[in-house]
């Protein structure tokens, strides 16, 4: 993302001055990359087809926004790709308050019903790829349980993952982005997925069974 160009200078520069807090450096900030964010906000709406029912590309891009000016008074991204793995964290983040908001026991979606269609949930086809409209309770939980166990992947893993499957990225982008060689995301996504998978056995279990161990 840091390409040397005028325009790269120009974004360390307002990052610097965000940092430091500067007044109306994170305006200048946000509208320096506006463009980018939105188009990851919209991206990452795609993945959480819950709230695109209910939200907006610019909803969720404003209410990120917020987020991300007020988690730079205790982070301070010092590069291009920094920031905007910072940026994908907070969108992340608002999406999952927003489903828990919709379909959380009093949410307007709650109570709307459908079915996975028998796949797993990372599948193509599968309610964490492209879920039906309506998503029947136990599958929302497996679906929102996906999106928050990405934030306890290890920091390189979950930043590959996060420019692949949010970012829209492929292989090689990412790989160029993140300055290693193409097979070491390949191997990163896998850690990803078995680990999700993991995750996402571990917590079906523990519903089953009521959370006793």
């Amino acid at each position: 993302m840091d390409d040397g160009s005028d325009r790269s200078i120009e974004f360390r520069n307002l990052l610097q001055r965000a940092a430091a807090e500067e007044p109306g450096a994170f305006d200048a900030l946000a509208m320096h990359a506006s463009d980018r964010l939105r188009a990851l906000a919209h991206r990452m709406l795609a993945r959480y087809p819950h709230v695109r029912r209910w939200e907006e590309t610019d909803d969720v891009f404003q209410a990120a926004l917020i987020r991300l000016h007020r988690s730079l008074s205790d982070v301070k991204p010092d590069s291009t790709r920094a920031f905007f793995g910072l940026a994908i964290t907070q969108i992340r983040r608002t999406l999952i308050d927003l489903s828990r908001h919709y379909f959380g026991a009093h949410g307007d979606g709650a109570h709307h019903h459908t079915d996975g269609g028998g796949r797993a949930a990372d599948d193509v086809g599968g309610p964490l790829h492209q879920a039906p409209e309506n998503e029947e309770p136990g599958t929302f939980g497996q679906w929102t349980a996906f999106h928050v166990a990405i934030e306890t992947l290890p920091e390189e893993v979950r930043e590959t993952f996060s420019l692949v499957w949010y970012g829209g990225l492929t292989q090689r982008e990412a790989a160029d982005i993140l300055n290693v060689a193409e097979r070491t995301v390949i191997r990163r996504m896998i850690l990803a997925r078995i680990a999700l998978r993991g995750l996402l056995d571990d917590a079906s279990s523990q519903s089953g069974n009521g959370g006793q161990s």
